[in-house]
């Protein structure tokens, strides 16, 4: 590929980031250009509330505030990826190795695979609820944030479905595993990189109630980027679990439940979760099926 021609593929959509590959302090690093966003993003809301009244504050400047969190880190990963891609080895945010499965059939896979998931951490999201508000004062902050977050998704069902189930998967899922998981395979044992990357999805949720859940789903979505090194599986996976939570949530008798297992008799509840924990190892053996091809899984280097 000639100078001309590598310069026009450094700014298409993924492969402007392609060169930069960040190991453990690079993950630092976007996460300080990430708190920065917010940063940025709290300026913004305020200038919103200066001019517009607060309910339509709360409920739509979270679709511009949003994303505005991750522009800082998204031109920090391009101008690193840009210096880099003249000396170093690029490797792509999205592969397409699905072994003996069609692409519908790892589709379909994965989204099965999302809802297991759901239901199997359904268990350890209640018990650390019900053990981390037991300590002084964190009931009330849960109580706190569960209102924000309501308050901050309670605009129209359009927006909020697009702030959580759109948005979330494209911004969150370019950062955690595009970039700090695609970067820490290169530099950390698997097991390490989808780990640590996880504990990062974790903590960008900055509560204690999202965290465990984010890290459990996290772990299994970097399996599958691992395994296959697609990044539109993990943010169909991302979709349909923000997508489900959206559409329950339109659902008057469920606004007020939390957990799966409040939905539902307890017999029916078990046998669910029983047969989720089912899915989600059929599921995870097939994923486990695709052979590696390297070491650092399934993720190609940018052809020159």
């Amino acid at each position: 590929m000639n100078l001309f021609a590598r310069k026009v593929n450094n700014y298409s959509l993924y492969a402007s980031h392609a060169w930069y590959v960040p190991g453990v302090k690079g993950m630092f690093g976007l996460l300080g250009w990430f708190l920065l966003g917010n940063l940025l993003g709290g300026v913004v809301q305020m200038i919103f509330t200066s001019f517009l009244p607060v309910d339509v504050v709360m409920q739509y400047s979270m679709l511009v505030v949003y994303p505005l969190s991750f522009v800082p880190a998204m031109i920090y990963a391009a101008q690193q990826s840009q210096r880099n891609s003249l000396f170093e080895t690029g490797y792509k945010l999205s592969s397409n190795n699905f072994g003996r499965f069609k692409g519908w059939q790892i589709a379909l896979i994965t989204v099965a695979l999302t809802y297991a998931t759901m239901i199997s951490a359904d268990l350890p999201n209640y018990w650390n609820y019900k053990f981390t508000t037991l300590v002084p004062g964190m009931q009330s902050f849960y109580d706190f944030i569960t209102d924000l977050m309501r308050q901050m998704t309670g605009g129209p069902v359009w927006s909020s479905f697009l702030l959580v189930a759109i948005f979330a998967p494209i911004f969150e899922e370019w950062l955690c595993r595009g970039m700090v998981l695609r970067g820490l395979l290169a530099h950390l044992k698997p097991g390490w990189a989808i780990v640590v990357s996880a504990l990062f999805f974790a903590i960008i949720h900055m509560n204690p109630w999202q965290a465990l859940n984010a890290f459990i789903i996290g772990v299994i979505m970097g399996y599958v980027y691992y395994k296959t090194g697609n990044l539109w599986l993990t943010m169909l996976m991302h979709f349909v679990n923000n997508g489900t939570s959206v559409i329950l949530s339109q659902i008057p008798s469920l606004q007020e439940t939390d957990f799966w297992m409040d939905m539902m008799p307890r017999s029916t509840y078990t046998a669910l979760y029983v047969g989720g924990l089912v899915l989600l190892c059929v599921c995870l053996w097939a994923f486990r099926s695709i052979p590696l091809l390297q070491k650092r899984g399934n993720i190609d280097t940018v052809e020159l």
